[in-house]
């Protein structure tokens, strides 16, 4: 049986963040997630957890501009001081709220001149993040996001990710894998959830294309969770889609 969590950046924006927890739970989560917790103190946020008896699965770290368009934050060169702040301020909330895993997003270059100094600094940074959580019992985890919604993300498909693990080798260190992204690149899920599925820290999903629930677009959700649940993966199953409806609507295949 899968385990499955709610993003709660995406999910659950009928209400104010800190009211998504209550909502969740109401609605058969047992577990969270959220992209970008910082709106919200860590002590507001474990005890909001600890009342509607959530746990949360991932935050990710502050990613600077990339959801505005620019290039974030984790790979570009020029910023890594503001990096190691940003590790700094996860792990400040990490050590309250316990995530199983966080997430580095790698980011945008839009210089492709400068691209291998885009991906030495992301590899880099990596490593100074899976050190700094790591002594936590805490994950690091890596995405790739899909070309098409994000052009210029170093880091677009399963292939990449598998290429920068082998060449870090961190023990702490997995892949995050977004079914959704990956389905856009043209990937196979299942087939790469059931080669990799130790490598992979966590796995969300949303339908393509679209991003909407599952049944809105082209991916057949019973495969995907099928494999996941046959595979080695025994991590949380993170919902990150955008709903097409109401939140509540939305969780039929739930």
């Amino acid at each position: 049986m899968l385990n499955f969590c709610a993003n709660l950046s995406l999910l659950f924006t009928e209400v104010e963040l800190i009211d998504r927890f209550k909502a969740a739970k109401q609605n058969g989560f047992d577990a969270v997630e959220i992209q970008f917790p910082y709106e919200l103190s860590a002590e507001v946020l474990k005890n909001t957890l600890e009342e509607q008896q959530l746990k949360l699965v991932l935050f990710n770290i502050d990613a600077d501009d990339l959801l505005q368009g620019g290039e974030g934050l984790a790979c570009v060169p020029e910023k890594r001081e503001q990096f190691r702040l940003a590790v700094a301020q996860a792990l400040n909330y990490a050590r309250l709220l316990k995530p199983e895993a966080i997430n580095v997003l790698p980011g945008r270059c839009f210089n492709e001149q400068r691209k291998q100094d885009y991906l030495k600094t992301f590899q880099e940074n990596l490593c100074f993040a899976t050190g700094a959580f790591a002594p936590l019992g805490i994950k690091t985890v890596f995405e790739a996001i899909n070309s098409h919604d994000m052009p210029g993300f170093i880091v677009d498909n399963g292939l990449r990710m598998l290429d920068i693990l082998d060449r870090l080798s961190q023990p702490g260190l997995f892949m995050q894998y977004d079914i959704y992204h990956a389905q856009m690149m043209g990937d196979k899920p299942e087939e790469f959830i059931a080669r990799y599925a130790d490598k992979i820290g966590h796995i969300q999903f949303a339908d393509s294309p679209g991003r909407g629930q599952p049944g809105t677009g082209l991916i057949n959700f019973e495969c995907v969770f099928s494999a996941i649940e046959l595979s080695a993966y025994s991590g949380w199953v993170g919902a990150e889609y955008k709903p097409i409806g109401s939140t509540a609507d939305s969780l039929g295949w739930l």
